[in-house]
């Protein structure tokens, strides 16, 4: 990736600070993850209410992503509300079908981290979180009459989900618990770190005031595409604490306006210690529990941590991207013709999802885009893929020239 720019006027050596910035930024996740969970993108709606803008001594762009970089906060815990609005189709009740079927996870049990989190991915939610360093984290999420916690304590992660009753445990190697955390975003510093990473050359950063989040004065780091055609991204802002350097909420509008479709915030924080008792985890009386190693596959490798085949990835192997910055779009080949059927074929479950997209043809051939506010996909018949946060019609110029 290409350094970031600001709309600052910068020299050359503040562009290696720069670069060194996001690098460090990169590094330095707050240890608040949610172990387990591949998120898609995310949307939420409007941002929680600010109270004033405090005054702060003046911080360029640079020192502000200097200062994320630097921030290294091991202990915390609080409380963030995280709503989702990506603008999908109403389904009328297929969709609470669907996800009841996924919510039983990978291994068969609801108390799995794999897929129980999704949910955050429509609605309004309430996490509690909590960290004391990098071997004991806990989230919940706050349901109505019900909770799901994820308790990572040493080398256990305990997963259970009280409207169930069932409990999910598993261990915290280093490797899988590196990769859970590179893959969720539960808190604003989590999406911050996503947005920072994916910033490059095409990115306008600059510091726009200040803001008050639960109780904690926080600059304001703004980043938006410099050049906003073809893609759906609008502004992202990073509310980030003056004291701590941790980003306290997060927000991403979307380029065709409307509410936010990213905005994950503190509602109150705090930075003591937690109690020890916070993670500790007893399987309650009479609850299923599901133990990991219980679908190891041969050779006692776990057989949902096992990387994709050759087959699975398509005829190129892994996903290959095009464009750059805020208009890259990744292309998956996947070897399936055809496409999505229309809707034609009634009481076909496929032809129905064909329905919910547009359909499109171009010098490629035929396919179905679907669309939301920020994240766009054209499947084409001959069984590609291109998605991105981008418009139709970039996804259309992107299959025309790779036909």
């Amino acid at each position: 990736m290409a350094p970031y720019e600001s709309d600052d006027s910068t020299n050359a050596g503040e562009a290696d600070d720069l670069r060194s910035g996001r690098r460090k930024a990169a590094r330095y996740v707050v240890p608040v993850a949610v172990v387990g969970v591949a998120a898609a993108t995310i949307g939420l709606v409007p941002a929680l209410a600010d109270s004033g803008d405090p005054s702060l001594p003046k911080i360029t762009a640079q020192q502000l992503i200097e200062k994320i970089a630097k921030s290294d906060v091991q202990e915390l815990s609080g409380t963030v509300k995280v709503s989702t609005d990506l603008g999908l189709p109403n389904l009328g009740g297929l969709e609470s079908g669907l996800l009841s079927g996924a919510a039983k996870g990978r291994d068969g049990s609801s108390a799995d981290p794999t897929s129980k989190l999704t949910e955050l991915a429509s609605g309004t939610h309430t996490l509690r979180v909590a960290a004391d360093g990098q071997d004991r984290q806990k989230v919940s999420l706050i349901e109505s009459a019900a909770e799901y916690s994820l308790i990572h304590n040493g080398k256990d992660v305990w997963g259970y989900d009280s409207k169930s009753n069932e409990v999910y445990h598993g261990t915290a190697d280093q490797a899988g618990g590196k990769k859970h955390k590179d893959e969720v975003p539960a808190t604003p510093k989590d999406f911050a770190d996503q947005a920072l990473k994916a910033a490059d050359d095409t990115t306008s950063v600059t510091v726009d005031g200040t803001a008050q989040i639960a109780g904690r004065d926080a600059y304001r780091l703004v980043l938006k595409p410099k050049h906003a055609s073809g893609t759906t991204v609008g502004v992202i802002s990073i509310a980030v604490d003056a004291k701590t350097g941790m980003p306290l909420k997060f927000t991403l509008t979307p380029a065709g306006g409307g509410a936010a479709v990213v905005d994950a915030g503190f509602t109150q924080v705090s930075f003591a210690r937690p109690a020890a008792s916070t993670f500790d985890f007893t399987p309650p009386k009479g609850a299923k529990v599901t133990e990991e190693k219980d679908k190891a596959g041969k050779g006692g490798e776990r057989s949902h941590r096992t990387a994709p085949s050759q087959k699975d990835l398509g005829k190129s192997g892994a996903p290959k991207v095009i464009g750059k910055g805020w208009n890259s779009i990744a292309v998956i080949d996947s070897g399936a013709k055809g496409g999505i059927p229309s809707s034609s074929g009634k009481g076909n479950l496929s032809g129905f999802i064909g329905s919910l997209g547009d359909h499109v043809s171009g010098k490629f051939g035929k396919g179905t885009v679907f669309s939301t506010r920020l994240i766009n996909a054209l499947i084409t018949d001959d069984g590609k893929v291109y998605v991105g946060a981008v418009t139709k019609d970039a996804l259309v110029k992107a299959a025309d020239a790779g036909r």
